[in-house]
């Protein structure tokens, strides 16, 4: 029996739509995806791994999760549009300097984020895209935000899910999820590519809010396991020891300087290995 849920990243909304607004269609496509991506690491007989993808990335934009411009938000759409833009922006910004660019640059905040988006290689520059509007509209619009937490809380408690693996912002989306319902025991929590630590972005901004600098293991997580890319541009730090208690282990790994980020690479990856295999027996 599949005990492993898993919680995606950011720029999965192609799912919802290809699935003809779908949610159980969304993430079966996305099960048998990361299924096969999986076995790459695990080996042997292709088998189920994932009991269900806990599905959120229609929770993000408009007319499917309300916030902003939606249901019981009270602005109207362009204005709307015009407050995510800004904060999209500033995610960016504030991203860009985590990466140590940007600092020097003057002149409106527009202007900067196209020249940070010239400036990065068109893959860099396409995660850009996705990372910061997405980011933004979980990390400010409440609404938004607790729809996301119930989904993912939802999955993991109807599945009795052991096992978490949350990739990019699904990690940030199953840290708050854990904490929001800390009667969810789960035995390990597997975080790929995570911009949990990332300062003046998301660190500051989780709920609970970190004390005395330093964020906490959910309290019905036994285990808590972080792999990050070297070069992941969302992974900043790569480590998250040093900004919470009770990580238990982090893999800092190779995948591919180009492709450095996506959920395929990271669950393909053998350091997942020896963490999984005693649930997959």
């Amino acid at each position: 029996m599949a005990v492993i849920v898993g919680v995606h990243g950011i720029g999965k909304y192609n799912y919802y739509l290809q699935a003809g607004r779908s949610v159980p269609g969304a993430a079966e496509a996305m099960r048998r995806k990361w299924d096969r991506y999986l076995h790459a690491a695990l080996g042997g007989e292709a088998r189920a791994y994932f009991a269900e993808i806990a599905y959120f990335s229609h929770l993000l934009h408009d007319g499917d999760g309300g916030g902003a411009g939606g249901e019981g938000g009270a602005a109207t759409a362009p204005e709307a549009e015009a407050v995510m833009e800004a904060q999209a922006q500033q995610v960016l910004a504030d991203w860009a300097r985590n990466l140590g660019v940007g600092e020097h640059v003057t002149g409106a905040l527009k202007s900067f984020t196209g020249w940070l988006l010239d400036k990065l290689d068109g893959r860099s520059a396409a995660f850009a895209k996705l990372f910061a509007p997405e980011v933004a509209a979980y990390l400010t619009d409440q609404a938004r935000r607790e729809k996301c937490r119930s989904a993912v809380a939802d999955v993991i408690r109807r599945n009795r899910a052991r096992v978490v693996i949350a990739h990019s912002l699904g990690s940030v989306v199953a840290y708050e999820a854990l904490w929001s319902e800390p009667d969810l025991r789960i035995d390990l929590l597997l975080t790929l590519g995570s911009p949990l630590g990332m300062r003046n972005v998301v660190f500051e901004r989780l709920l609970p809010a970190p004390v005395n600098g330093r964020g906490r293991r959910p309290p019905g997580v036994a285990r808590w396991v972080n792999v990050a890319d070297k070069d992941d541009i969302a992974a900043i730090p790569p480590d998250l020891a040093a900004s919470f208690t009770g990580i238990d282990r982090e893999e800092l790994v190779n995948l591919d300087w180009l492709d450095f980020h996506t959920a395929g690479k990271y669950l393909g990856c053998p350091a997942l290995g020896p963490h999984l295999r005693p649930f997959v027996a």
